[in-house]
């Protein structure tokens, strides 16, 4: 248990993170140079949960990145589409993307594919037994 809550914390505070340095960086569409990002309390369980892919983590280890990062994105995906809609259904959900042409029911951005791809690669190595 105690593991599993280090690499839950780990993954967390991970995600929130990046989400933070991502959107900051998306300021700078709007000319905004003072970078602000942000993120959402909701945000940490639903990163922290990657660690649960732990064991597929291992079990594809064997496999090229681009076919695991690839896994990893559809994981990411599937795992955006379900907390989304359960967020929307309570109307918490932080985000919406019904304004990109590539929208899924408005909680999944298709586009974001290369982003969620080089995220599973890096939840990927954060949780390997040599980061450990």
């Amino acid at each position: 248990m105690k593991t599993f809550l280090k690499k839950f914390l780990k993954c967390g505070l991970l995600g929130w993170c990046l989400e933070i340095i991502f959107t900051a960086f998306s300021s700078l569409k709007k000319r905004d140079m003072r970078l602000l990002g942000k993120t959402s309390l909701w945000m940490f369980p639903i990163y922290g949960s990657v660690c649960l892919l732990g064991p597929l983590f291992k079990s594809l280890k064997s496999l090229p990145s681009y076919v695991r990062g690839s896994i990893y994105a559809l994981c990411i995906f599937m795992g955006e589409y379900l907390t989304g809609n359960f967020l929307k259904t309570h109307r918490l959900c932080p985000w919406n993307y019904e304004r990109s042409r590539w929208h899924i029911g408005k909680v999944v951005r298709l586009d974001y594919f290369p982003v969620w791809f080089l995220a599973g690669l890096l939840f990927e190595r954060l949780l390997s037994d040599k980061a450990s």
